[in-house]
């Protein structure tokens, strides 16, 4: 026994230092150890995006959960071409939609809207923004998501608070990244009006601070 937990380690060791995309070869080997790896790897990345779309951290986990087991049992399905990350999210990210579909007269999820109400007021941290309570935000970001499909939250979700580029968000969200753009265009737009219509003052401070900022970094062509 005391050989095989040695033997178990070592093997562990080993996996840690090996690509995402090796693992995914292993797994479809049937390597249950490199499933092992992966949950530890990519545990907190997925629980952080699925609690954004499910609005809630319990729910997130139960997803997180599902999405390991769905990984395992498609594993023989993944194509080394494609990104390791970018298939893996897309599993996740769809299980979370289903979720969110499944309650969503219940409860209208929206964090998006949070995240980028918050980040105008970092941006002014002087100004009414930065006063305003988390309650507050709340409501408002509760009250403006509505306003957007299921679509554009998905991609304003990826692109703008998780940061991954338009390629990715294209694969995740199946689709052209022309169509991401155009959705990312119009969440922005309608958030941008609505923002404007019911809390003008917000909005008068959000475009101060981001003209105060420095532009933002062009994505390299691919």
């Amino acid at each position: 026994m005391p050989e095989l937990v040695y033997s178990q380690n070592r093997e562990r060791q080993r996996l840690a230092e090996r690509s995402d995309r090796e693992l995914l070869c292993l797994l479809k080997a049937d390597d249950e150890l490199a499933l092992g790896e992966l949950v530890a790897r990519k545990t907190r990345a997925l629980l952080q995006v699925t609690a954004r779309i499910v609005r809630d951290e319990e729910e997130a986990r139960d997803v997180v959960q599902v999405a390991f087991l769905k990984i395992w049992e498609s594993r023989a399905k993944y194509d080394t071409r494609w990104s390791p990350n970018t298939w893996i999210y897309r599993i996740a990210t769809n299980l979370a939609i289903d979720h969110w579909r499944s309650r969503r007269s219940r409860d209208q999820a929206s964090e998006p809207v949070r995240f980028h109400l918050l980040r105008a007021s970092e941006s002014h941290p002087t100004g009414a923004m930065a006063e305003l309570k988390e309650a507050e935000v709340e409501r408002i970001f509760v009250e403006l998501a509505a306003e957007l499909t299921e679509k554009q939250r998905l991609i304003f979700l990826l692109r703008e608070t998780e940061g991954l580029a338009s390629a990715e968000v294209a694969e995740i969200a199946g689709c052209e990244e022309s169509t991401v753009r155009n959705h990312l265009f119009n969440a922005r737009k309608i958030l941008r009006q609505k923002l404007v219509e019911r809390y003008p003052e917000y909005a008068r401070l959000a475009v101060a601070g981001r003209e105060s900022l420095p532009p933002p970094a062009v994505e390299p062509e691919r």
